[in-house]
């Protein structure tokens, strides 16, 4: 599985560049920018020191959406309220998650937000799961190169399996399943059922293999039996 760092809007190249600096001593080495060419500035490459590699082969795209186009396992981080978004880990409990992830999803994104208001609720719905630093502060709040820092950290036993291909794995069966879900709320008229909607939504981005498997198999025979 292939962990890919996202950055929304970053505003400070000072922080693109900490971020890139982060990675690199981490051992992550994919990183993609949404809506900024922070990165492409000097100051980011004079913080990157030594890993400006990085910043010369970030992808850019214009919308969070579109550089989440072929991640199959997307988690987002936050330090809002979570409101609607109930399924949520620190990152410790992220580590297992993507420990578990790593044996069929090929790839996973780790979404970070603007430093000055994070990530809009549009863009956390397009999220699997969400995550955060726990903080004692009046004012919870964390520079974007630290954040970056903390969760690569946390994160840096995934590139010990990083080379082994994910068994059974197939581009997109998150994806597959969560639109098989809105389709079946359809289906039995409960779309408008907001609160029900959110909260399998966001459940599915904690099913392990096994249990995603077979709830694919549970849908199929409900498609079949109510189109019959």
């Amino acid at each position: 599985m292939q962990l890919h760092i996202i950055l929304v809007s970053p505003a400070r190249p000072e922080n693109v560049g900490a971020a890139a600096r982060a990675m690199k001593t981490m051992g992550f080495a994919s990183l993609r920018i949404v809506d900024s060419e922070a990165h492409l500035k000097p100051e980011a490459g004079w913080v990157a020191h030594g890993s400006q590699e990085i910043l010369q082969n970030a992808r850019h795209f214009a919308t969070l959406a579109d550089a989440l186009v072929d991640i199959d396992f997307t988690v987002a981080t936050t330090a809002r309220s979570r409101a609607r978004f109930h399924y949520y880990c620190t990152p410790p409990q992220l580590l297992t998650q993507l420990e578990e992830k790593s044996h069929w999803v090929n790839h996973a994104a780790l979404v970070f937000g603007r430093e000055d208001s994070g990530l809009t609720n549009e863009e956390l719905e397009l999220a699997d799961i969400l995550t955060g630093v726990p903080m004692v502060a009046d004012y919870p709040s964390l520079n974007l190169g630290q954040a970056v820092m903390v969760f690569c950290y946390q994160l840096s036993s995934l590139n010990q399996v990083a080379a082994v291909r994910p068994e059974n794995a197939e581009a997109g069966q998150l994806n597959a399943l969560r639109s098989r879900v809105g389709r079946l709320l359809q289906n039995v008229g409960a779309e408008d059922d907001q609160k029900l909607a959110d909260w399998v939504q966001q459940r599915l981005g904690l099913l392990e293999q096994r249990d995603a498997a077979m709830l694919h198999t549970l849908l199929h025979d409900i498609e079949k039996k109510l189109n019959s």
